[in-house]
């Protein structure tokens, strides 16, 4: 579904502030399959995200989403297969607009053309939606989002970015802004819409417990490149403690490497 081919991206390069950002970084997520992201701040997690939503076009290598090559197609084209939910619960929904009239903006959007108003079996649906969140906004339709708590906006803008399911969903530390409690609501959230429409998804988190725990394949970048990849078995018994120590170990490896290199 998506594949990712040894793609690279710097930044003002030439320059003295010159930051390769990507180094080859190759990845390949079957349909369906839920992986997240982690590693430190500067690791190239959205900037990875940056490169597959086309906010920029990548210095070299290949970006295919269900078979086609988007390597060079415009964000606004992209965005129509691709949701994707940003860290602040701010971004991705109109404050001024109602619950209603945002889910209509995506789901107008995804249909590849808006409508002049909001029907009867539109609403229909966005109360389906909404129920299935549980917190009670199925009869709110009419209330402005920006009157919503961080976690009911950060639940909407989900359901915005899949009304019409996405091939590829990605969430940029969507929960990091919210309490402990919210943050854990709408991880579920996540998992059950992820689960019972089978995107595509990747999910950038600081949270190493959740990284394990969430979806099916944990994805660690260093400084623009893809340390460790684990799925199955290898995965499935990996602890917090064990995957510090494994990144603990490949980072002695590198600086091992960057010695002989200086010898």
């Amino acid at each position: 579904m998506l594949e990712i081919k040894n793609i690279t991206k710097t930044f003002e390069a030439g320059t003295v502030n010159e930051k390769a950002a990507l180094k080859g970084i190759s990845l390949h997520l079957q349909p369906g399959e839920f992986a997240t992201v982690i590693g430190s701040n500067g690791a190239g997690k959205s900037t990875l995200f940056n490169a597959i939503s086309g906010t920029f076009i990548t210095d070299s290598g290949r970006i295919k989403i269900d078979g086609e090559d988007v390597t060079f197609v415009k964000d606004t084209v992209r965005s129509r297969v691709i949701g994707r939910i940003f860290q602040d619960p701010m971004k991705g929904t109109a404050p001024n607009l109602t619950i209603e009239q945002n889910l209509a903006i995506a789901y107008s959007a995804a249909k590849k053309g808006l409508r002049p108003a909001i029907t009867k079996k539109d609403r229909a649906v966005f109360r389906d939606v909404l129920a299935e969140l549980d917190m009670g906004l199925e009869n709110r339709l009419k209330t402005k989002v920006g009157l919503l708590s961080g976690g009911q906006r950060q639940a909407v803008t989900l359901l915005m970015a899949v009304i019409v399911t996405p091939k590829i969903l990605l969430l940029d530390e969507h929960t990091a802004a919210l309490d402990p409690l919210t943050a854990e609501k709408v991880l579920a959230v996540t998992n059950k819409v992820v689960e019972e429409k089978k995107i595509t998804t990747l999910m950038i988190t600081h949270n190493i417990a959740s990284s394990l725990e969430m979806g099916n394949r944990t994805i660690m970048l260093d400084d623009g490149r893809v340390v460790m990849d684990l799925s199955g078995e290898e995965r499935a018994g990996m602890t917090v403690e064990s995957l510090l120590h494994k990144y603990r170990e490949i980072k002695g490896q590198e600086l091992d490497n960057d010695r002989m290199l200086l010898s």
